[in-house]
């Protein structure tokens, strides 16, 4: 049997130098002060999916909601061995929390078709919410299985998985179709070479139009382009808000209760460091002076 998976990513910004420059004055990310980088636990996502394609046969979906820049992810997706990629992108999208992100991406969901399962990373390093994988799964109405770590069994209608929880783990079986949040518990596959020099041109229409660091082609030469890339099987599938049915109340800034007051680096520092000598003077010191300030004792 094979299996429909899809796997929901995301490209964000390298949050491991980040200053006040990262945010905007509405509160929002401002992605053009950080480098982008494939989320990392969307990367162990894509990799039990692509592992389950290898022992069970399966077709691979990955999709991300982004600006047209995001396509970047699903060009690395494909070069590790996806099947197809679908950008879902809009203005209407920016600005988005959880509770918006996943909306639309529940109606991408629903765009796609009927799926096996959904996998998404636990959460994405510009937010650290973990929100937005389980919203996915109760607008659908699906089980969902958290902090996955590995696929133990896969059936005809059910999913067997183990998890992490604090202190070990819990083996969980769920029916499919089913939601999958994953943690860093597996080594991401390399880019493949071959497909690198497969998709390396993989495009989406808007990429066409605005090539970087050229001028924007016109209507008919877009066309012409996109049609040719269609042809070769290297046009990334690119969907606006409208494509996918998501009502405009419910997406974006517009649909997004939660704003971000403000986004800071905290930095630790030594206030005062003291050497102990390795000896056995030095410990029975340190130990006096544990017991003086009643750390120990």
């Amino acid at each position: 049997m094979s299996y429909r998976i899809l796997v929901f990513v995301k490209q964000v910004p390298d949050t491991q130098n980040i200053s006040g420059d990262a945010m905007t004055p509405e509160g929002t990310v401002n992605r053009a002060a950080l480098p982008a980088i494939f989320n990392p636990e969307d990367l162990n996502a894509l990799e039990m999916a692509l592992d389950i394609k290898d022992r069970f046969g399966a077709e691979v979906i990955v999709a991300t909601m982004g600006m047209p820049a995001a396509a970047e992810v699903l060009r690395q997706s494909l070069y590790r061995g996806a099947d197809r990629a679908v950008l879902v992108t809009d203005r209407a999208l920016a600005g988005a929390d959880t509770l918006a992100t996943s909306y639309t991406l529940s109606c991408c969901a629903k765009k796609i078709g009927a799926v096996d399962l959904i996998l998404c990373g636990r959460q994405a390093i510009d937010g650290d919410t973990a929100q937005t994988g389980p919203q996915i799964a109760e607008k659908l109405n699906i089980p969902q299985l958290c902090y996955v770590e590995e696929v133990k069994e896969l059936g005809d209608k059910d999913i067997t998985v183990r998890r992490a929880i604090e202190g070990g783990y819990e083996i969980l079986q769920a029916p499919m179709p089913a939601l999958l949040t994953v943690i860093d518990a597996n080594d991401p596959r390399p880019m493949n070479a071959h497909n690198i020099m497969r998709f390396k041109n993989a495009r989406t229409k808007s990429e066409v139009a605005r090539p970087a660091g050229q001028t924007p082609l016109t209507p008919e030469e877009t066309a012409a382009k996109v049609a040719e890339l269609e042809r070769a099987g290297l046009l990334i599938e690119e969907w606006s808000a409208a494509d996918v049915n998501a009502a405009p109340e419910r997406t974006g800034f517009a649909g997004s209760p939660t704003k971000v007051k403000q986004v800071m680096s905290v930095v630790l520092t030594a206030s005062e460091a003291k050497q102990i000598e390795p000896t056995q003077a030095g410990i029975n010191e340190l130990i006096h002076e544990l017991i003086s300030d009643h750390t120990l004792g």
